[in-house]
């Protein structure tokens, strides 16, 4: 008597919250273990140390992905949408810039306090003369970034980083058999990679470009061609940054992405937009059918949409250097395509590139 009553909750209950609470402990403090060790890993490069590769165990990448980064990427992407008072807005954006080195003079409007949210200011334009697109090269770069891996595709396999691959396969998704693209024809023996090479004596190449926070977020048509089909892998938001992806194999198929293929003057070209942490959304400009890092979603599981119908036999052209996409924060953009033989990239791994740039030609 006297006493206050105590309230518990069900023991099946309470057991579900402590353990995602684990989880998330667990797991968060691992990836900032992880952090910690890729900074490392970055000072030592930037010694020219050569670092040895060492790829994540399953339960290592298991554990990663207990981290809840699709929530924290949808509350983050929440929070960037709140409108800050004008007196704060200087001061915030101030810090990012230089935590993240931002070149504020390129943008189109430089003025702080006309972002009205950090989502603006993150999807801030340049000024047109910024970035000159190269008229003289057949394949510029889609995006500001870093060069982390190009070359020709070997063995259906792509490089992420030096010594670390994918499978063609696992990230493009199986082969459309529509008259979309136009496919060579699969016979008994032929790869996935020689299905995907329609003209004979042409090759498969790939270009890795990493795209940091401080970067220009928006990324535009690398070349001149025809967009044909989307698809859209739901997945994990884990970070893509050059420590991570030379840790963990596969990562850009275990990470959401959208992949847009079609053709070119050669045959055969894709470009994937890949998710990664706090990368909420990943947008199209020209498909408003697609939302990415839904709370729900089926493991392994993709989506097709055709931009070729009755009505449009084309599919989607895009010119050189038009705007195609955006995303949140940074993350990375895969190039996959055929071209002849001859065909040259002008890159040195790990260098850093700006959107307009040559990457490559004939």
């Amino acid at each position: 008597t006297g006493r206050k009553k105590l309230h518990t909750a069900p023991v099946g209950q309470v057991f579900r919250l402590r353990l995602f609470h684990v989880l998330v402990a667990t797991g968060g403090g691992y990836a900032g273990y992880r952090k910690y060790e890729d900074y490392k890993l970055e000072q030592l490069e930037k010694s020219g140390i050569e670092v040895p590769v060492k790829l994540a165990s399953e339960w290592e990448v298991a554990l990663y992905k207990s981290v809840p980064t699709r929530l924290l990427s949808r509350a983050w992407g929440r929070l960037n949408q709140v409108e800050l008072p004008t007196w704060l807005r200087k001061p915030v954006y101030s810090l990012y810039i230089w935590t993240f080195g931002v070149n504020m003079k390129e943008a189109a409007v430089e003025d702080l306090h006309h972002y009205r949210n950090l989502s603006e200011f993150f999807r801030r334009k340049l000024k047109p003369q910024a970035r000159p697109v190269c008229c003289l090269h057949s394949v510029i770069s889609p995006s500001d970034g870093k060069i982390l891996n190009f070359g020709q595709v070997k063995n259906c396999e792509v490089e992420q980083v030096k010594g670390v691959t994918y499978s063609l396969e696992s990230f493009l998704g199986p082969r459309i058999c529509t008259e979309e693209l136009r496919f060579s024809q699969a016979t008994p023996g032929n790869s996935f990679q020689q299905q995907l090479v329609t003209k004979e004596g042409n090759e498969l190449y790939h270009c890795v470009i990493y795209l940091a926070p401080g970067d220009y977020h928006c990324f535009h048509s690398p070349t001149d061609w025809r967009v044909s089909h989307r698809r859209h892998f739901p997945g994990s938001l884990m970070s893509v940054n050059p420590g991570v992806a030379r840790w963990i194999k596969e990562l850009f198929c275990h990470n959401e992405r959208v992949v847009l293929t079609g053709d070119w003057k050669h045959g055969f070209f894709s470009l994937t937009a890949v998710g990664a942490t706090n990368v909420g959304s990943i947008r199209i400009y020209f498909d408003q059918d697609l939302h990415t890092n839904s709370p729900c979603y089926s493991k392994g599981s993709y989506n097709d949409f055709s931009f070729i119908s009755n009505n449009n036999k084309e599919g989607i052209p895009m010119r050189k250097g038009e705007h195609l996409g955006e995303f949140n924060l940074g993350s990375t953009i895969v190039l996959i395509f055929e071209a002849p033989k001859d065909f040259k990239f002008h890159l040195k791994a790990g260098q850093k590139i700006r959107f307009g740039e040559a990457l490559g030609s004939l």
